[in-house]
């Protein structure tokens, strides 16, 4: 599946620093629901990638996974 995000399964956001997103519908009918995929490559290249009901939501996980990443960068 290809989409604005992703060519062949791999993500299209290579630049440090940046993020894409995009909503998607999932399921059919009454099961519907609209989900964001997010993808922000960090400064050090690393890749955080992750599907929620909405966009604050990704900011906010992106946001736990780069404070812990301080965490480790401090414990080295």
């Amino acid at each position: 599946m290809s989409t604005k995000m992703t060519i062949n399964g791999v993500s299209t956001c290579t630049e440090a620093g940046t993020e894409k997103y995009e909503k998607f519908q999932s399921g059919f009918g009454r099961g519907k629901r609209i989900l964001v995929q997010y993808d922000y490559r960090h400064t050090d290249g690393e890749l955080f990638s992750c599907v929620k009901l909405t966009l604050n939501e990704c900011r906010a996980a992106r946001d736990r996974w780069l404070t812990g990443k301080k965490g480790k960068e401090v414990n080295r």
